[in-house]
């Protein structure tokens, strides 16, 4: 009798949400996937902007000066999970001040400190982030559940596509990544 093999590592990989995708949240969703394991999984969407919001005011509600215009890092909603958190999916030039930083690979990092809104006030952040309000998280195989059920595929992320796309494309251009053109796609699941 052969064991099933754990679930690969998907960690540092894009989910894109299928058509038909029942959650209205993550409807053509892109979602950076920061950690994912046995435990579960945790990412953050990084086509949808939030119009409400831009980093700027976030810096004056957060009271962060900056010594003069700031630049526009995109403000995403990241997903339904504690949706006033902020988490900043950055390039890995950036290291945060003392051990809050996690690193997903040798590209991303992720960081969720007041201290990268700060650096990129003062501009000495990271040559690339987005800043995403909430997050995804998934239990233990719900993530593997919905792969199997055609709620995602998964792509491999780059930096250009992550944080260089215009929000309005990235769902289109994951797909890209992978020959696949939108109109191709189906909501239901083949079986043979």
């Amino acid at each position: 009798m052969q064991t099933p093999s754990a679930p690969a590592d998907l960690t540092g990989k894009l989910l894109i949400a299928m058509p038909g995708m029942g959650d209205p949240r993550f409807a053509s969703a892109v979602v950076f996937l920061c950690a994912h394991s046995p435990e579960g999984a945790m990412g953050l969407i990084v086509n949808k902007r939030m119009d409400e919001v831009t980093f700027s005011e976030m810096l004056e509600q957060l009271e962060i000066a900056s010594p003069g215009a700031v630049r526009d890092v995109p403000v995403c909603y990241g997903g339904p999970v504690e949706p006033r958190r902020g988490f900043v999916l950055h390039s890995s030039d950036y290291r945060p001040r003392g051990e809050e930083g996690l690193t997903v690979d040798g590209r991303f990092s992720m960081t969720a400190t007041l201290d990268i809104l700060e650096d990129i006030a003062n501009g000495r952040g990271p040559k690339q982030a987005l800043l995403a309000l909430g997050y995804a998280g998934w239990g233990p195989g719900q993530l593997e559940a919905e792969i199997a059920q055609n709620g995602w595929l998964t792509a491999e992320a780059s930096p250009d596509l992550v944080f260089g796309h215009r929000m309005e494309g990235k769902w289109e251009a994951a797909l890209k990544s992978l020959g696949i053109h939108p109109l191709m796609l189906s909501s239901e699941a083949g079986h043979a």
